[in-house]
């Protein structure tokens, strides 16, 4: 699996776990399948950034920003 696998697959068990979807598993990097209860939120929070550190840094929106000089101002 690449990383941007591994954190996909993360979020989403954040996000079934956050919303009350129980338990929440998958694979790790290591071929080693992990399962999440509500009691350890903070470990998988901790493994989504860990992933996103790797990957640079959490997804940002980008922003557009357009110029013009024909009289609007």
């Amino acid at each position: 699996m690449t990383r941007a696998e591994l954190l996909a697959d993360a979020k989403d068990a954040l996000h079934r776990l956050l919303t009350g979807a129980a338990a929440a598993s998958f694979t790790d990097q290591n071929g080693e399948r992990v399962e999440y209860q509500a009691a350890n939120v903070a470990r998988l929070q901790a493994y989504v950034s860990q992933l996103e550190a790797q990957m640079g840094g959490p997804a940002r929106p980008h922003t557009i920003r357009f110029a013009t000089s024909k009289g609007l101002n």
